[in-house]
This record gives structure tokens, C-alpha cells and sequence, in this order.
């Protein structure tokens, strides 16, 4: 089964136009909060910016549910990193205790918190 969630937020011409960057990633243990805490069906309003808060209020009742379906988050693995107009973006390789993996991304970092965060499917 696979499941397409976007959690949204500032994506649109981050990623364009952008050089990917050769480091260890920076936000895994927050990207692996936020999967955790929307499967339990929360918004981490610690972790995400005004945008990507109100877009993840939006759709937390199906995005809980797809999360739930995958099962908990076994690992990260950091793919890589770009660097776009918003700011720094990594990207991940998720694997769920159900067997799927996932690539999904976060950053646009502003103010202590993310701006973008989601799945790339």
C-alpha cells in the first residue's frame, strides 16, 4: 500500500533552482517528532511555522489515518540537503514499522521552526 501525505507549507520554488549540499542532516530527530506526533493525530506547534501549522490542522484527521496505516517510524536515513530561497531543505529516506518507505522532506527553518515539511512521492 502506498500512501501519499503532504503535510505542505512554503514548498513551491524552494526546491528549484537549488545546490545540493554534501552534510550529516540537521532535522531528523524533528522530522521524526512531527511523523510521530500527526500519527497520534497532533500538529507540533513547537516544531512548525504559522503556514505549515495551519496546513497540517487542515488535514491532520487523514493524515493521521495514512501514518497510522504504515505503522511507527523504525528509521531515518539522510538522502541529502538543498538550499533554495527559504532556506535549507533535507531530505530523508523513511522506513515504517509496516514495511514502506518513504521519502519525505523538512525545512525552511524561520524563527526556530519549519515551514515546509511533507512526502515526495
Amino acid at each position: 500500500m502506498r500512501a501519499d501525505i503532504f503535510l505542505a507549507g512554503l514548498i513551491g520554488a524552494s526546491l528549484t533552482a537549488v545546490s545540493a549540499v554534501a552534510q550529516d542532516g540537521q532535522y531528523g530527530d524533528a522530522l521524526k517528532r512531527m511523523l510521530d506526533e500527526a500519527a497520534a493525530g497532533q500538529c507540533s506547534t513547537e516544531l512548525m511555522g504559522e503556514q505549515l501549522l495551519a496546513a497540517c490542522n487542515q488535514q491532520i484527521a487523514a493524515m493521521s489515518a495514512g501514518l497510522k496505516s504504515l505503522g511507527a517510524v523504525e528509521s531515518l536515513t539522510f538522502v541529502r540537503s538543498e538550499e533554495g530561497p527559504q532556506g535549507r531543505v533535507e531530505t530523508y529516506q523513511v522506513k515504517f514499522a509496516g514495511g514502506q518507505m518513504m521519502n519525505w522532506f523538512i525545512g525552511g527553518m524561520n524563527e526556530g521552526k519549519f515551514e515546509t515539511a511533507g512526502s515526495q512521492g
